[in-house]
């Protein structure tokens, strides 16, 4: 079996190791050459991905940027073999989907949308390892919902990445949901960082002060885009937390003890909700 692999950063990079480990041919597309031929060396990659070897592929994974993942996919598009799968790997779905669907449309081949729920703060290949998907969710948006065939290869494809489970959704709804559980927690974080006593924590700080910096360290230009792509999911969350934050605010001015217990309550309470004791 094939897998062609097109970007080598922390994800992609996973990927190869992993397919490797595996015993597939793994090739794979760089935009930097010599990254690429250090994959080869390393050995976890075997050849260069490209218009011949194209065709060779059982499923190809893009795991660039989005913008980047679109005009990838329209240069090579017509060289796609009708019996591979493409399968993408950005963090919003709307805009690579529509695109994706209509060249696979057009070329014949298999598209399906992707996000691999895992990763570090870390970026490039040197930081990736052959397990970092074991046991992580796989969030799928397949062109349509009735192809259980189609779901059931694709999740075999996907086997050597170890995914502990998988999510099959619309790209509309996966980009309304990601903006809370992602883009507003990597957010949230990059703007509480910047509080000046940030500077003064050490001897001050544990397990909640770690918890909640732990993604301020991120890609800012990965994340710029992905944040611009989905501004109206974010926005919307973005406002919402503006608001309950305000009354916390208020609260607090008023010195109510009795309505920020209510406030600390309800949070409390939803969290029990949402993820138990």
């Amino acid at each position: 079996m094939t897998v062609g692999i097109v970007g080598l950063g922390l994800i992609g990079g996973s990927m190869a190791k992993a397919y490797h480990a595996a015993g597939w041919r793994v090739l794979a597309w760089n935009r930097s050459k010599s990254m690429l031929d250090f994959a080869m060396i390393s050995g976890a990659v075997d050849a260069e991905l490209n218009e011949a070897t194209l065709p060779e592929c059982d499923i190809l994974l893009v795991v660039l940027y989005p913008d980047a993942s679109i005009g990838w996919l329209e240069r090579m598009a017509p060289h796609i073999a009708a019996h591979t799968v493409v399968v993408d790997g950005c963090g919003t779905k709307r805009l690579v989907c529509e695109a994706g669907f209509r060249l696979a449309g057009e070329h014949g081949f298999t598209f399906v949308g992707g996000h691999p729920m895992a990763g570090t703060h870390n970026s490039g290949f040197k930081f990736a390892k052959e397990t970092m998907f074991k046991g992580a969710p796989m969030v799928l948006v397949p062109p349509t919902f009735d192809n259980i065939e189609l779901l059931t290869r694709v999740k075999e494809l996907l086997a050597p990445l170890q995914f502990g489970r998988f999510s099959v959704t619309t790209a509309e709804k996966h980009d309304e949901m990601i903006a809370f559980t992602s883009q507003m927690a990597h957010l949230v974080s990059n703007a509480y960082i910047k509080s000046p006593t940030a500077k003064l924590h050490k001897g001050f700080s544990a397990g909640s002060y770690k918890d909640m910096t732990r993604v301020a360290w991120l890609n800012p230009a990965m994340w710029t885009e992905l944040f611009l792509e989905n501004k109206d999911c974010l926005i919307t969350e973005l406002d919402c937390l503006m608001n309950n934050l305000q009354q916390y605010r208020d609260a607090l001015e008023q010195h109510d003890a009795q309505r920020l217990e209510q406030l600390l309550e309800e949070g409390k309470r939803r969290k029990e909700e949402v993820d138990g004791r």
